[in-house]
């Protein structure tokens, strides 16, 4: 299995920056689908981005698409969402997921395995 951390959450401004990482370890990373999801309080865990193995391909929920942009370092065994303009609403504890047989990139259960989570805060 894959072991998964974020960071690079935080408080910040509407309108700023933040560019999240998640660290992977045990598998190689390569084999792996890999997306962001967030959940924000009282809501269901929703997709934010995907990215495919060879980093070849990406994918974006609406919400975020032109702001936000995944990416994947497969040497440094590291995923990235880099996040920029953002919105109140982007506010959320955000995690990153591994898909280990490309089951789909915008469903919860398409993951195998998931991080702990890292929050961001968006004050308006």
């Amino acid at each position: 299995q894959v072991q998964l951390v974020e960071s690079g959450g935080g408080l910040v401004q509407a309108g700023g920056s933040l560019r999240l990482s998640c660290a992977a370890s045990g598998r190689t990373f390569s084999n792996y689908v890999m997306g962001w999801f967030r959940q924000a309080p009282g809501k269901e865990r929703e997709f934010v981005a995907a990215i495919t193995r060879s980093g070849g391909r990406t994918y974006y929920a609406d919400s975020v698409k032109g702001r936000f942009t995944i990416s994947r370092d497969n040497a440094k065994n590291t995923l990235y969402l880099q996040m920029n303009s953002l919105k109140p609403e982007d506010t959320a504890i955000y995690y990153c997921a591994a898909d280990r047989y490309d089951s789909g990139y915008y469903q919860v259960r398409d993951y195998d395995y998931w991080g702990q989570g890292t929050q961001v805060t968006v004050s308006s």
